[in-house]
């Protein structure tokens, strides 16, 4: 095949492919299509599949260059690559309490934790318009970076399997109300707390605020819990 003709091949499967893409990649070594006596290039069956496996790597499992080049060395030499693991960041772990109920630690700590747009959609599983309407919505936001970071995936993910149940992000506006007012209350009695003057003044406002958040976690829980079992 011709470049043009790869390029028609690969481009439903990997829609940012293109002919400079192509071309740089050869560039690079990693691959090695025939030239014609004029000077074009003519792909075989094995080279679209080393540059599928090229482009997969890169796409699904974000391997630098340098380091798919080495893979295709081992496999040029009758080597099987080594395994990959997956280096998609993960829904995070949240700490949790033995009832199941986010414990007070879970408010505290910070996740430092960073993604870009593309991986925040692909990690949680949700298209650029559920996102869009969550950002509307002030429901998800990034940083002053663009970067998104584990509670923003957490809320994505969420709102993308109440999505199967119906739930529009506009539904969920709700949710955020009834968050701020929360936030407002514990807010509002920690503030004494942060006025003191000693040193440690600041470390107790923030254990305040984990035990009250968890506590009130868990109020909400329960009497969500009692309004389904009376409907």
């Amino acid at each position: 095949m011709n470049i043009g003709q790869v390029l028609d091949l690969l481009r439903s499967e990997f829609p940012g492919v293109s002919i400079p893409k192509i071309r740089f990649l050869e560039d690079k070594g990693l691959i090695s299509p025939e030239r014609t006596p004029a000077g074009y290039r003519k792909f075989s069956s094995a080279d679209i599949q080393r540059l599928r496996y090229i482009l997969t790597m890169q796409r699904d499992h974000y391997l630098p260059l340098k380091v798919i080049g080495q893979h295709l060395d081992a496999m040029d030499r009758g080597l099987e690559p080594p395994p990959i693991e997956s280096v998609v960041p993960t829904v995070p772990k949240v700490a949790l309490a033995s009832d199941g109920l986010p414990s007070a630690s879970s408010f505290t700590n910070r996740s430092d934790l960073r993604l870009s747009r593309k991986e925040l959609l692909k990690t949680a599983e949700v298209s650029e318009e559920l996102l869009a309407q969550l950002e509307n919505f002030g429901l998800v936001r990034s940083s002053h970076t663009g970067h998104y970071d584990s509670e923003a995936l957490v809320v994505a993910k969420t709102a993308s399997e109440l999505a199967d149940f119906g739930f529009e992000p506009r539904h969920l506006r709700a949710f955020k109300t009834a968050a701020d007012r929360e936030v407002g209350l514990v807010e509002q009695v920690v503030a004494p707390l942060k006025r003191g003057r000693d040193t440690s003044a600041q470390a107790r406002a923030e254990d305040a605020v984990g035990e009250i958040a968890a506590l009130s976690v868990r109020l909400h829980a329960t009497l969500v819990k009692i309004g389904l079992r009376g409907s």
